[in-house]
């Protein structure tokens, strides 16, 4: 006679190549921030975002594997494989930057001014954060659209794209704050506009997919983003033009790095990095435009 729990239980959820990267996922992460806490350490705003990042990652991954394994997931008023596409691809990307932040800020090779056992525990702690990064990446290579296959909108390219432009965005919003003089000029002012409507528009679509609601609406959902991610690359070209100009130009900036500027505390930096990656958002912009001609939505998987 077969167990009465049998039936509400997924195994596939924990023995699929998906659900092992996922229980790696969880195990690596867990590992990396322990070292942290336990002996490697973090200070300032940098240590406590791989902190969060590494945290936030570990709790969201057991969140879903629980969900999966219990079959808890379809009781949710969402559209799972959005949100776990979706998921996937921020954490591979806010894994990556921690991978990157914590070893550059917090590791050396002498043992001066902290002890030898400090600086095993963060070299140790940096090598598990490059691991969270590469099973959060094999998730979304495992997950990502195959040609011809029907799935669910964030696993395909212009889903995903959705993701990083979102997250290059922040990094913008990040250089704009980090005294960047944008307002001195209406035409910066115009650049500020762009990236928060594109931003803004960007996170209302992944919110629609992710909660499944994008049938219920009035207007057709796809044409309408094909249509926005026309816009913005109109609006990233504008951009792209303005901000260099009225940042690098000698009539209105500097077109070098002023010599009084102390390092991490200098406009034309902050400039420098927005005008950078204005230029990944637009070139994300253009490969997503090419992609969402190509797909088609899927708004209950």
């Amino acid at each position: 006679m077969e167990s009465a729990g049998g039936p509400y239980l997924n195994t596939a959820a924990v023995t699929s190549p998906v659900g092992i990267v996922r229980l790696l996922q969880m195990t690596f992460g867990c590992t990396t921030f322990s070292l942290v806490a336990h002996q490697g350490g973090f200070s300032a705003a940098y240590g406590t975002f791989c902190m969060f990042v590494w945290t936030f990652c570990f709790a969201v991954t057991v969140f879903i594997i629980t969900c999966e394994f219990t079959h808890l997931h379809s009781c949710l008023s969402i559209s799972w494989g959005n949100f776990t596409a979706a998921f996937a691809m921020l954490a591979t990307l806010m894994s990556v930057t921690a991978a990157v932040i914590y070893p550059l800020y917090f590791v050396q090779l002498g043992c001066y001014p902290i002890t030898c056992e400090v600086r095993d525990f963060r070299i140790a702690a940096s090598v598990f954060a490059g691991l969270v990064f590469l099973v959060y990446g094999a998730e979304v290579f495992l997950t990502r659209a195959k040609p011809g296959q029907v799935t669910s909108y964030m696993a395909t390219v212009s889903g995903l794209l959705k993701i990083v432009q979102a997250f290059v965005a922040c990094i913008i919003f990040g250089a704009l704050v980090n005294d960047s003089q944008y307002s001195k000029y209406v035409a910066t002012q115009w650049c500020v506009a762009v990236y928060s409507f594109c931003f803004m528009v960007t996170v209302v679509v992944v919110a629609f997919s992710v909660t499944g609601k994008t049938a219920q609406l009035c207007f057709p959902f796809e044409r309408s983003v094909v249509v926005y991610t026309f816009g913005a690359v109109l609006l990233y070209v504008s951009a792209a033009v303005i901000w260099p100009v009225f940042c690098f130009d000698s009539k209105y900036g500097s077109p070098q790095r002023p010599s009084a500027c102390s390092k991490g505390k200098c406009p034309w930096d902050s400039q420098l990095v927005v005008a950078i990656f204005t230029y990944v958002n637009l070139l994300l912009y253009v490969v997503d435009l090419a992609y969402s001609q190509r797909i088609r939505f899927v708004s209950h998987i």
